[in-house]
């Protein structure tokens, strides 16, 4: 039996990407070991979201080699996908780009082939797809997740937006939707291994569906923004076994009232969502080439809370962008102040070749983007503790998802409906069970 080791660097959908291709491997007989030496087959699916991800693709590359000079090394992915050149070094035998990771058993199988060949030497093959003529959709699929109790499904790949400061689009290509019927198949094989949380996850998740439609004549393709998505949330939904629904990063132009209401009225769907902002700056925000204004941002935010409870809103901040001045940057601080969010994840913005921001002068120092980065970490913080305080003395529903130990008295822990995660000092409780508990002081919700 051959040992293959896998590692994922990046996203929620690569993760979604590694699982499958790991239960591939497994129902072709691998034996998946713990990324070590030893093994004789090594996949890294890699990302290039920044310059930072790609040296970390390389390096986890270049260390697989070394864990074992006569292993097969598999690079993966975005990084191999948005690569002008290919990496030439030594360290990879088998490059695989976007939509072509479904192809791993068979790559592998040729890859043998040819290497015992007589007279044939190692030699580097590549298989990549001319990403933005791709209209068909790489179905992927999962019996069973990292997670026991909560399962990500990916129904949606690539990106239309093109934003300044992102290479997804060229990495990831076009929009691509997973059809409906292969999704709940996908669910209910989960529901039947004992999953209670499913969430639907892509590269742009708000854009689902949207290639399934031709673009009309009148009102752009703005007509059938989130009309797709909602319809899978609602036959999801009729999964028998699946208790919760939570939804991955959404644009907040597919926050409207019809969006809302539909997702209100199934209540398997969790209060929590995460509205990309980025920025609180308006000028900011059209450098970026984001497509809404700081004020439309906050009415969706607003309608959000008009039809839930105290809803759990979270999103992404980048600080530094070139161009943002002390002003701007002020501007930004007292939006994300206004809205108070559950989570605030800051990123001090990284130059990334091969996008139009790279290029823009007025690039902000690292110093102050270090600084600007601090304030409003502890911005968020703030909030983020102010959130979790509103909801102490109150009873939440939580998912028991695994055993822990605290002051050596066995606990468990899980998350709310609005993911708060929480300490349960009951010990009679069953793992992967729904329970209602009452918060009854801070020591209960671990940050």
């Amino acid at each position: 039996m051959k040992k293959a080791a896998l590692h994922n660097l990046g996203c929620k959908v690569n993760a979604y990407e590694m699982d499958a291709m790991q239960e591939m491997l497994e129902k072709a007989g691998y034996e998946i070991v713990p990324f070590q030496e030893g093994a004789d087959l090594y996949v890294i699916n890699t990302c290039t979201v920044t310059n930072i991800a790609d040296r970390k693709s390389r390096q986890m590359l270049h260390r697989a080699r070394r864990m074992n000079p006569e292993a097969v090394v598999v690079a993966a992915g975005c990084y191999v996908q948005a690569q002008e050149q290919y990496p030439a070094d030594s360290c990879v035998d088998i490059l695989i780009g976007n939509n072509r990771k479904r192809d791993l058993l068979q790559i592998l199988e040729a890859y043998e082939k040819e290497k015992s060949g007589a007279g044939k030497e190692k030699t580097k093959v590549k298989y990549v797809t001319d990403l933005p003529a791709e209209t068909e959709y790489e179905e992927l699929s999962l019996t069973r997740a990292g997670e026991h109790t909560r399962a990500y499904i990916k129904v949606q790949d690539g990106c239309n937006q093109f934003c300044s400061y992102c290479i997804i689009p060229y990495a990831r290509g076009r929009v691509r939707s997973r059809q409906k019927e292969k999704v709940v198949e996908e669910v209910q094989s989960l529901a039947e291994n004992g999953y209670r949380e499913i969430v639907l996850t892509g590269i742009h998740l708000s854009s689902y569906g949207m290639d399934f439609h031709r673009q009309p004549a009148e009102g752009g393709e703005d007509r059938f923004y989130g009309v797709e998505l909602l319809e899978l949330i609602r036959v999801v939904h009729e999964v028998e076994g699946i208790e919760r629904i939570r939804l991955g990063s959404l644009e907040p132009r597919i926050i409207t009232e019809e969006f809302v209401r539909g997702v209100f009225a199934l209540p398997k769907v969790c209060p929590h969502f995460h509205l990309s902002l980025q920025s609180g700056c308006d000028a900011t925000l059209r450098r970026m080439n984001r497509h809404y204004t700081s004020a439309q941002y906050y009415e969706k935010c607003e309608l959000l809370r008009k039809y839930f409870t105290n809803p759990a809103l979270t999103t992404d901040i980048i600080v530094g962008f070139p161009g943002e001045t002390e002003e701007e940057f002020e501007q930004s601080y007292a939006f994300v102040e206004q809205v108070d969010f559950y989570e605030t994840h800051i990123f001090k913005y990284s130059r990334r070749k091969g996008t139009r921001a790279a290029e823009m002068e007025q690039q902000v120092p690292e110093e102050v983007k270090t600084k600007r980065s601090s304030k409003m970490i502890a911005l968020g913080e703030r909030k983020r503790a102010l959130y979790e305080k509103s909801f102490l003395g109150k009873e939440v529903e939580v998912l028991v998802e695994e055993r822990t130990e605290k002051n050596e008295k066995n606990c468990f822990v899980g998350h709310t409906r609005e993911y708060l995660k929480i300490m349960l000092d009951e010990e009679n409780m069953a793992q992967n069970s729904i329970q209602k508990v009452r918060i009854r002081k801070d020591s209960q919700i671990i940050h």
